[in-house]
C-alpha cells in the first residue's frame, strides 16, 4: 500500500555574489593581488583606476553623436593581426633578455649530485636515485624495503633483490647531511654520532670522545630509557656518573633529528606574513588602517560602458550584434559584482577589526597579556550584526600589526574563566601563569598537572586537572616526565 506524505523544507542558499564575497574574505592581503590580477585577466570589462564622477548635466546632442559615430561592425571584427597591437619601445640593437630567478637546490638534488661522485654501476645508481626520491622532507625512508622492491617489480618491471636495495640504502646513508636515509629517529641519530666519533678518533679531546661513545651506547642499547628520560636506569646499567651522563646527553642534543631540513633549500613555498591591518597609537588613541598595498582601485571599463549605452539606446541591431552585446552585458555585470565584493570586503574587515580593538582596547594600549579580555566569535558577531561564520573567516586568516608585534586575529579570542572574586579573565592569562610556573620549576623534579593545578588554585583560578592538561598541550609543553633534566 502506497503512502503519500507532504513535507515542507526550508533551504537557505547563497547567491553567487555572496559566495564570491565569502571567498574574498578568506583571502589574506598577500594573496589578494594575485586574485585581483586573475580577475583582470579573465574579465576585459574590469580595469584598474579610480571611478570617474560623471557630470549630472550632459549634452544630449553630443551623446547622440557619440552613439552614431560608434561603429559596432568594427568592434565585431576581431581579425586584427598581432603585429598591429604590439610595439617595441627600444632600438633594434637592444636585445630582449629574460632575467632568471635563482633558487637553491633541494636536499634531494644535493643527494643526487653527491651520488654522482660515487663510483657505482648503472643498477646501483638507479636504485640510489630511486631511494632518494622515496625520502620524506625530514630525510627519512619511511617505507619498508620489501614494499619498494614490489613497487619496482609491478610498476617499472624491474626485478631486484632486497639485499641489493639494502646495499644502495647504505650508500645513501654515507652522504651528507649525516643521518639521511635512516628508517627511524634512532637510526638517524646513531649514524650522526658514529660519524662524529670517526672524525674524533685521532683527537686528543678524550673527554668529549668518551662522551660520544657513551652517547652511542645510550642510543644503541638504551634508547627506550633515553626517550622516557629514565636517567637513573641508564646510569646504573652503564655504570657512569650523573656528570658523565650529562656530557653524553649534551652530545645527543647537538644532533639533528630532521637531517633533511638542513640540506639545501626547502622545496616548499615560504609564506610570508603581511599584516592586513595596521594599528598605531597616537596620544593614547588607537588608530586602525587597512593595508591597501596589494589592492588597487578597480572600475568598469569606459569602453564597455559605452557599449552598454549603445545597447540601451534601442538602436536596431542584428542577431550577431545582440549576441555580442549580451556578452558585453555579462562581463560588465561580473565586473560590477567583483568591484562591489572588494568594497564589501574592505568594509567588513574594517567593521570586524574595529569591534575587536574596541573589545580589547585596554590590551592594545598597554601590550600586557593580562589585560586581554575574554572574547569569543559570538561577541564580535553581535557587535557588528553579522554571522559568526563571517567573523571566523576574518579572524582565521588576517594579521594585525601592532607596536608589540604582528599577530593573527584569532589569538585575541579566548575562553573566559571566573576567579574567586567573580571576575571574568581570559584563558590566555591563565596560560601565561602556567608557562611562567613551568619555566621556574625545578627541572630535576618537574611539576605535574596536579601540582600546577594547586598553583593556579592558590592564585584564585579554580581549574580542574584535565583543564590544566589541555592548556599545557595547547602551549606545546610535554608532561612532567618528559621535562625532566639532570
Amino acid at each position: 500500500m502506497l503512502k503519500q506524505s507532504l513535507q515542507q523544507k526550508q533551504l537557505q542558499r547563497l547567491s553567487p555574489q555572496q559566495i564570491q564575497l565569502m571567498k574574498l574574505l578568506q583571502v589574506p592581503t598577500v594573496e589578494l593581488e594575485a586574485r585581483i590580477k586573475e580577475e583582470l585577466e579573465a574579465n576585459p570589462a574590469l580595469e584598474e583606476g579610480v571611478e570617474e564622477v560623471e557630470d549630472v548635466i550632459e549634452d544630449e546632442r553630443e551623446k547622440d553623436d557619440a552613439i552614431e559615430e560608434f561603429d559596432f561592425e568594427e568592434y565585431l571584427d576581431d581579425e586584427t593581426p598581432d603585429y598591429k597591437t604590439s610595439i617595441r619601445n627600444h632600438g633594434v640593437d637592444v636585445e630582449d633578455k629574460d632575467i632568471p630567478l635563482g633558487a637553491g637546490a633541494t636536499f634531494r638534488e644535493l643527494l643526487v649530485s653527491q651520488l654522482g661522485l660515487v663510483v657505482l654501476n648503472d643498477s646501483e645508481r638507479m636504485l640510489g636515485e630511486h631511494i632518494i626520491g622515496q625520502l620524506d622532507d625530514s630525510g627519512y625512508l619511511r617505507r619498508d624495503l620489501e614494499s619498494i622492491v614490489n613497487d619496482l617489480a609491478f610498476t617499472q618491471n624491474i626485478m631486484i633483490d632486497k639485499e641489493d636495495l639494502q646495499s644502495a640504502l647504505k650508500i645513501i646513508q654515507t652522504l651528507d647531511p649525516a643521518g639521511v636515509g635512516a628508517e627511524n629517529l634512532q637510526q638517524s641519530l646513531l649514524i650522526q654520532i658514529r660519524r662524529k666519533i670517526e672524525k674524533l678518533q685521532d683527537s686528543v679531546n678524550f673527554v668529549r670522545l668518551q662522551a660520544m661513545i657513551s652517547a652511542e651506547e645510550i642510543l644503541n642499547n638504551h634508547f627506550e630509557s633515553f626517550s622516557k628520560k629514565h636517567f637513573q636506569a641508564i646510569t646504573t646499567k652503564l655504570e657512569i656518573t650523573d656528570e658523565d651522563l650529562r656530557e653524553a646527553l649534551s652530545e645527543i642534543t647537538k644532533l639533528n633529528p630532521k637531517p633533511g631540513n638542513s640540506g639545501g633549500e626547502s622545496s616548499r613555498n615560504v609564506q610570508h606574513v603581511v599584516a592586513d591591518f595596521i594599528l598605531s597609537i597616537h596620544e593614547d588613541e588607537l588608530h586602525i588602517s587597512l593595508n591597501q598595498r596589494n589592492a588597487p582601485d578597480l572600475r568598469i571599463s569606459p569602453s564597455y560602458k559605452e557599449m552598454m549605452d549603445t545597447y540601451s539606446s534601442g538602436a536596431e541591431t542584428s542577431k550577431s550584434q545582440k549576441e555580442a552585446l549580451s556578452f558585453v552585458k555579462q562581463k560588465v555585470d561580473a565586473a560590477k559584482w567583483f568591484v562591489d565584493a572588494i568594497r564589501q570586503r574592505q568594509l567588513t574587515l574594517m567593521k570586524t577589526i574595529r569591534a575587536i580593538v574596541d573589545h580589547q582596547e585596554q590590551y592594545f594600549l598597554s601590550g600586557d597579556e593580562t589585560d586581554i579580555n575574554p572574547m569569543i566569535l559570538k561577541d564580535i558577531a553581535e557587535r557588528i550584526h553579522m554571522d559568526i561564520s563571517t567573523v571566523s573567516r576574518v579572524a582565521n586568516s588576517k594579521y594585525v600589526q601592532t607596536p608589540y608585534g604582528t599577530f593573527l586575529l584569532k589569538t585575541f579570542f579566548s575562553e573566559s574563566l571566573s576567579t574567586d572574586s567573580g571576575e571574568d579573565v581570559s584563558s590566555r592569562e591563565v596560560k601565561r601563569i602556567l608557562q611562567d610556573a613551568i619555566d621556574e620549576e625545578d627541572k630535576k623534579k618537574p611539576l605535574t598537572d596536579e601540582k600546577l593545578g594547586v598553583i593556579l588554585n592558590s592564585k584564585g583560578y579554580h581549574i580542574a586537572r584535565r583543564t590544566v592538561a589541555k592548556y599545557r598541550e595547547q602551549l606545546g609543553i610535554s608532561v612532567a616526565r618528559l621535562r625532566k633534566e639532570l
